[in-house]
């Protein structure tokens, strides 16, 4: 086990292996999914998820796709700024349940109302599936900001990995289609599906959940056109302009093979710009905002994302 890896992580990814979790890329993504729900589900039995005011499942209906979504109330919670969620999973994996405890705490911390976007997966909904779905889903929420109790003008995007790199995303569309956002709180995203930042060599291979094959197996799936990984919508580092965006957060994991491109976008948020800060989690891994009740930092991250929202809805 390496060396610059946290003690918290370094303990938790030696029990991962003695369990003998196998690695994403060395499953079809019906089992890769499995492993994840089973995972998550198992967790909640050392750190049960918090309560929350309301949990309410329903879907966008059909003039906005009819996106599933999960919506989480805190206690009032009228009139509440609100976050659209976008879960992580390299676009394969990942669901409202495994995410589940995230957004209780999540909202919880920020005090607002989240709305947890089930948005479709690839490789049964490849590029731009799941673009379409979360734009879809972000429209709807401001659309019928009064029905839903939340507040329009306090409407931010956030997510982690790929729900980092679908909140990025869907900041540059809300910016071109006139959807106000207050904020984008953007966790260890991918912005570039190139994959070619020196952070892929230095933590490709045995730092935890996320390595440079896994990364790979993941693209394949979500972009199987070589084409498309050079397409803003999926890569949005390559955007023409990121002028005009709203506050931005970037938060990366040191020892990440997506740190360097997350350091990257939010230099070229602040060199067009936008508001932005950046917080860095040393000797955290891909995947830490997860890993509430074994990891201090996790809880930490949380804090970071809350504050920074609540400062941008003041």
């Amino acid at each position: 086990m390496t060396d610059d890896l946290h003690p918290q992580v370094r303990d938790l990814l030696s029990k991962l292996n003695e369990l003998g979790v196998p690695k994403t890329q060395d499953l079809s993504p019906i089992a890769a999914r499995t492993v994840l729900e089973t995972m998550s589900k198992a967790r909640t039995l050392d750190y049960p998820p918090p309560d929350v005011a309301e949990v309410v499942n329903t879907e966008t209906g059909s003039d906005y796709g009819n996106v599933p979504v999960r919506i989480y109330r805190t206690a009032g919670s009228d009139k509440a700024p609100v976050i659209v969620f976008f879960h992580g999973g390299g676009h394969v994996i990942g669901s409202l349940d495994s995410y589940d405890t995230v957004a209780r705490f999540l909202a919880l911390k920020a005090g607002c109302t989240l709305v947890s976007v089930d948005y479709r997966l690839a490789p049964e909904h490849p590029f731009p599936a799941a673009v379409e779905d979360c734009y879809a889903a972000t429209r709807w929420v401001a659309d019928h900001a009064a029905g839903l109790r939340v507040d329009p003008t306090r409407l931010a995007v956030c997510g982690d990995s790929a729900g980092g790199n679908l909140a990025a995303v869907i900041a540059l569309m809300a910016r071109d289609g006139g959807v106000g956002l207050s904020a984008q709180a953007l966790i260890y995203p991918v912005v570039d599906y190139r994959n070619q930042t020196p952070s892929y060599a230095r933590y490709g291979k045995g730092y935890g959940v996320l390595e440079a094959e896994t990364a790979t197996w993941f693209m394949e799936k979500y972009l199987p056109d070589e084409a498309q990984r050079d397409d803003w919508r999926a890569s949005p580092h390559l955007a023409e302009s990121l002028a005009g965006l709203p506050p931005a957060l970037v938060l990366t994991a040191e020892c990440d093979i997506l740190h360097d491109e997350g350091l990257d976008y939010y230099q070229q948020l602040q060199a067009a710009g936008v508001p932005a800060e950046h917080v860095e989690f040393p000797g955290m891994v891909h995947a830490f905002f997860n890993y509430l009740g074994f990891v201090d930092d996790a809880e930490r991250a949380h804090e970071a994302v809350a504050g920074f929202l609540r400062k941008a809805w003041c």
